[in-house]
């Protein structure tokens, strides 16, 4: 890698392995603007707002420039102001700017930038088409015409996801992004991932905002609003409110939502105890009959719609078990339904969920009873940020409160759902029969966690060595899928996370980069080193449930089956 010196407005910068001129200029202090640079994806180059000069006036984009020793820029010129605020009016120029009622005022990079560089007018013409909002998909909603080209979402949906559902269409004027063929997006192969809606810089892709029905809900009398938090939640949502990225604010998110009228509050993890030792036992009995492997972890919606529609004949291989948010509710529907015919009324369950293909999930004809869901309504962490603000509760200064009884309590294992390969560590450390702090220490070490894109691990069962895997980013999922179809590769359990380091960077959590989702996941880490108990086994309620439902209801509430059509 390449090591130098360079000279930044004057100063003395070394860089040392930085990939580009961007990320010197950033070492010096410099914040420089961009809309189309984003860390986790290759480099596009269109935006032009980071460009540089150099000493011989020579201008170009900062993010495609390779530092070099010697050379020598200003980032901040008269001629670089000049071009950056004419950028600025051109883009205004282009985009729908109702800004007092867009869902993205406040957090949209081109606002933001904006106001930064001083444009108070636009001197240019709107001559372009005029497009119809998609909000065909349970999941995200797209509105060209607030679209700047800016391509982070094409980039995403192809480099990350592998999935290539939104691309440049059109030409010059009339370009835009979209589908191609003017479908729509619940025309499409789209899983509903939502990472588009996470790294776009406007209001063009957003998540399907049901704000509206909550509020409904929590202010019908005849309703009993109960809510479940998935584990990723709680290290996402102090954000917004001045708590750091990855610190627990589950106890005062419980205080926020009792203040806001929920009646009661439940935390998913419990589920996921439910999930891990349902789908533990699923895999030894697999062990025991000798497959069909690899079986695939069944948590993650957007997974199980990519295998749907891209390759139907391993959904065979996918856990029976339900994801932890739909095994809470099935528990949830058939613990409340005397409760609620005893007291006049209807238990109103929403899920809030760092996932925006949860707004799926919730609506599958798999989880619905009687022509109702099982989950009424998925709320994600930005959204129930939103409805925070509107009430102005300030989230960092509520006392503490935990969530109820007897749903309210749960593993460390069932903790790390929320990270990359904790599902597949919860089921291990559920399947050996070492239950030693030793035995637990080294799972921890065997390398299911951290940023890989795909981790591989081996363990010994008794006589048998168990092969795992755990990927997260379906581009990663389809290579595997590649390796094993062609038989490079074999796994018994293989763990799959559709979104970049699992739930944490879900598409429904707060805008981030690489470096918060693993700030995160550390947040979920050190809550499980200090849960009460780290085994899903080791959960009284679960195992009570458990034993109580009986295999036959609890095989009829725990478990689904997805079937090609």
């Amino acid at each position: 890698m390449a090591k130098g010196i360079m000279i930044v407005d004057g100063q003395r910068v070394a860089f040392d392995g930085e990939k580009n001129v961007l990320s010197v200029v950033r070492k010096a202090g410099i914040e420089m603007p961009t809309f189309c640079y984003h860390s986790d994806l290759s480099t596009y180059g269109a935006c032009r707002m980071c460009i540089v000069e150099d000493e011989r006036g020579k201008i170009d984009a900062a993010c495609s420039m390779e530092p070099r020793d010697g050379l020598v820029i200003k980032t901040n010129s008269m001629r670089l102001l000049k071009h950056r605020r004419t950028i600025l009016e051109l883009m205004l120029a282009s985009h729908d700017c109702d800004c007092t009622v867009c869902p993205k005022s406040g957090k949209c990079r081109l606002q933001e930038l904006a106001q930064q560089f001083g444009v108070r007018r636009v001197r240019f013409k709107d001559t372009r088409d005029r497009y119809e909002i998609d909000d065909s998909s349970k999941a995200v909603w797209r509105d060209p015409n607030k679209c700047i080209l800016c391509g982070d979402c094409v980039r995403v949906c192809e480099e990350i996801q592998g999935m290539n559902i939104l691309e440049f269409v059109g030409r010059g004027a009339r370009m835009q992004v979209a589908p191609a063929f003017e479908r729509k997006l619940s025309e499409t192969k789209c899983v509903g991932c939502g990472q588009c809606a996470a790294v776009c810089t406007t209001g063009a892709i957003l998540v399907n905002n049901q704000i509206g029905k909550a509020w409904d809900a929590l202010h019908d009398p005849s309703k009993r609003v109960v809510v479940q938090i998935a584990p990723a939640v709680r290290v996402a949502v102090g954000e917004a409110f001045g708590i750091p990225a990855g610190e627990n604010s589950l106890d005062k998110f419980v205080t926020a939502l009792k203040l806001i009228g929920v009646d009661e509050v439940y935390d998913t993890i419990f589920g996921a105890d439910l999930t891990t030792v349902s789908e533990a036992e699923e895999f030894k009995q697999r062990l025991s009959a000798g497959g069909p492997f690899p079986m695939f972890t069944s948590c993650c919606p957007a997974w199980v719609k990519f295998l749907e529609f891209e390759n139907p004949k391993y959904l065979k291989n996918i856990s029976t078990c339900k994801s932890p948010m739909e095994m809470f509710a099935a528990v949830l529907r058939d613990r409340y339904a005397a409760k609620d015919a005893a007291d006049g009324r209807t238990t109103y369950h929403i899920a809030i969920m760092p996932c925006t293909a949860k707004k799926a999930e919730a609506a599958r004809p798999e989880f619905q009873h009687d022509g109702k869901p099982d989950v009424d309504l998925v709320l994600t962490t930005r959204e129930i940020i939103d409805m925070l603000r509107e009430t102005g509760i300030k989230l960092s200064e509520l006392e503490l409160e935990s969530p109820d009884l007897p749903f309210g309590l749960g593993s460390g294992a069932a903790m790390i759902y929320g990270a990359t390969g904790g599902v597949a560590e919860a089921v291990v450390r559920h399947c050996v029969p070492d239950k030693s702090k030793n035995a637990l220490r080294e799972i921890e070490f065997m390398g299911l966690r951290g940023e890989g894109a795909i981790k591989e691990a081996s363990l010994h069962l008794g006589d048998q060595e168990i092969r795992l895997a755990v990927v997260n980013g379906l581009a990663n999922a389809r290579k595997l899928l590649k390796d094993i179809d062609e038989g490079k590769a074999f796994y018994h359990l293989v763990e799959v996370m559709t979104c970049q380091g699992g739930c944490v960077g879900g598409g429904g959590q707060p805008q981030s980069f690489r470096a918060i989702k693993n700030e995160r996941r550390d947040g979920l880490a050190a809550a499980d080193h200090s849960a009460t108990f780290k085994r899903a086994e080791r959960n009284p309620l679960v195992i009570d449930m458990l034993r109580e439902m009986g295999e036959e209801k609890a095989h009829e509430l725990l478990h689904v089956s997805y079937i090609h059509k």
